[in-house]
């Protein structure tokens, strides 16, 4: 992983460091590494993604509107913008080849890798490899946010995961790991030991709101996210947020795990505070490669 030119909050100067360009998607993330680049006297621009991105989370941060498949601007917006470095943080519902309408650029990525034999870690790994070939320093979120965006191994918050929860959670890991092996997707829900749902292009979200009819009578299931094997770690990492703990409240779900720390906790203090409230327990689950 490109590291060069990673801030050091004890020695680096704001002179010191190199122009983070951060193509923004939808949700909190985006905004929370506006706000540590800020902290951290780092120069940003952003490339926002339209359809994507929000406007109220990036607030008054330098940027420019894109649409997704227009790759060609998008590297002519950073280049103009002296950015050095680009962090991909935010969901993006992966579109068809007609609504995507690549331009040039994108379209000869896609004639060279061939789109539709494509998952969608496959197709980030060559998106993080033409941004490579343009010559900008591809990151991850946790290289700028460091730990605090990473989920911790064991418990979070007031609540824990009983016997039945953690061997629904056993099971989903390996739902989802097999899943994640064949690029399809990073989550799974289980209650009992039955699989609810698995998620695919969807999302997250949309599979919760799935289960809520879906639920068994008796103890509630739990939801689980991890990443892909041999996932690409600077693109689309398994997020959860508060509004994941809302929705699998709303769900009937007991219960969260993620992957210890190959999973993306936006405010791990929001998260706790609301499984807390609405008494679901969050856990960061060791999974060995």
């Amino acid at each position: 992983m490109p590291n060069q030119g990673m801030p050091d909050h004890g020695q680096a100067r704001p002179g010191d460091l190199p122009k983070l360009g951060i193509i923004a998607g939808g949700g909190e993330l985006p905004g929370r590494l506006v706000a540590a680049c800020r902290r951290d006297g780092r120069p940003f621009f952003v490339l926002a993604l339209q359809g994507f991105a929000e406007a109220e989370v990036l607030g008054d941060a330098p940027l420019e509107w894109v649409r997704l498949g227009a790759l060609g601007d998008a590297f002519r917006i950073l280049h103009a913008h002296k950015v050095v470095q680009v962090v991909m943080a935010g969901g993006v519902r992966r579109p068809s080849l007609v609504d995507l309408r690549p331009d040039w650029r994108a379209a000869r990525m896609f004639a060279r890798i061939g789109m539709r034999a494509l998952g969608d870690d496959s197709l980030l790994r060559h998106v993080v490899e033409e941004v490579e070939t343009e010559g900008f320093a591809v990151l991850g979120p946790d290289d700028i946010l460091g730990q605090e965006i990473l989920a911790p191994l064991g418990v979070l918050g007031r609540h824990a995961p009983d016997e039945q929860a953690l061997a629904d959670i056993q099971h989903g890991v390996r739902i989802a790991r097999g899943l994640g092996a064949l690029d399809v997707g990073q989550g799974a829900v289980v209650q009992q030991g039955l699989v609810l749902a698995v998620e695919a292009i969807e999302g997250t979200d949309a599979m919760l709101g799935r289960c809520a009819a879906l639920g068994r009578e008796g103890l509630g299931g739990v939801l689980v996210k991890t990443s892909k094997p041999g996932q690409e770690r600077r693109a689309d990492l398994p997020t959860i947020g508060v509004a994941t703990v809302e929705n699998a409240h709303a769900a009937g779900l007991r219960g969260i795990a993620v992957q210890a720390n190959g999973a993306l906790m936006v405010d791990k203090a929001a998260i706790t505070a609301r499984a807390d409230a609405l008494g679901l327990f969050v856990i960061g689950v060791e999974i060995k490669a």
